[in-house]
């Protein structure tokens, strides 16, 4: 366990500002940045850095699903159906991260990373939006005034089953890694099940704490959490995570996807260098 000065402790707050203001931007949590900063930057046991990751990611929840109440884009019927599976999923996986080895961790984390930045790439010039009230959005979907149309767009939800798939590994690879499953929900909602990506990113925001309370409780049990440093990243999130919101409402899609994959390819080869050292 690291020892807390609090220098540590500050630039761990410093840490969490910038990670909140990323995962409240796209939707994925802080821990896509939290964690590779922890252990490359602080020398610390990836298991230690997962357990305040995830706390930090049930900040970066509570904070932007507060903050999206009244705007429509977060789908809470979409969420709810998605959340069984995803909170399977990190019970599992914060089980899972036990037993596996340190490097290997890494590995999963580069390559999760690197497919899904592909994956958010290849959508570049696609978006699943129609503009008006006129399209039959069924039981999951839903419709959300946006901002860059300037009017009324509406979605359908498309392969469920595949979506519930993507949720419960999202779910487990957000345990075993220390992040917010968003990182795969947000690429597969709006690359294969027709959600557009700020609805994608907004309902993935109000599912992540769920998946990260779960996952949490298990590296508490284990004695890897350290509260000082948890409690420090948790209140840079909240107010990166303010600025996020106000940063993603404001960008074009487009941007948004140029951002995440930048994001994801940055975080996959610095994991890479740090499992081969």
């Amino acid at each position: 366990m690291p020892i807390v000065t609090p220098f540590l402790a500050f630039i761990v707050l410093a840490a969490g500002t910038v990670a909140g203001g990323l995962g409240a931007t796209l939707g994925i949590g802080g821990g896509i940045f939290l964690v590779p900063f922890l252990t490359i930057g602080m020398g610390m046991p990836i298991g230690v850095a997962a357990a305040i990751s995830l706390t930090t990611v049930i900040g970066t929840s509570s904070t932007v699903s507060a903050g999206r109440t009244g705007s429509h884009l977060i789908n809470y019927r979409l969420g709810m159906v998605l959340e069984v599976a995803t909170a399977a999923g990190s019970l599992l996986g914060g089980i899972t991260a036990q037993y596996m080895n340190q490097h290997t961790l890494e590995q999963v984390f580069a390559g999760v990373t690197a497919i899904v930045g592909v994956t958010t790439l290849s959508r570049l010039n696609k978006r699943n939006i129609v503009v008006g009230d006129g399209l039959d959005t069924g039981t999951l979907g839903g419709r959300y005034i946006e901002h860059e149309s300037g009017g009324v767009v509406s979605y359908r939800v498309k392969r469920v089953p595949l979506a519930l798939v993507a949720s419960f590994v999202a779910g487990n690879v957000s345990s075993m890694l220390g992040i917010g499953g968003g990182v795969i929900k947000v690429p597969v909602l709006n690359a294969w099940c027709g959600v557009p990506l700020r609805a994608a990113a907004a309902t993935s925001a109000f599912m992540i704490g769920v998946t990260a309370a779960a996952g949490a409780i298990i590296y508490y049990g284990n004695g890897q959490l350290t509260p000082a440093l948890a409690a420090a990243a948790v209140l840079g999130v909240q107010a990166g995570s303010s600025a996020g919101m106000r940063v993603g409402a404001r960008a074009s899609a487009k941007s948004l996807k140029v951002l995440l994959a930048a994001v994801l390819f940055s975080v996959s080869v610095l994991m890479l260098y740090r499992s081969l050292q």
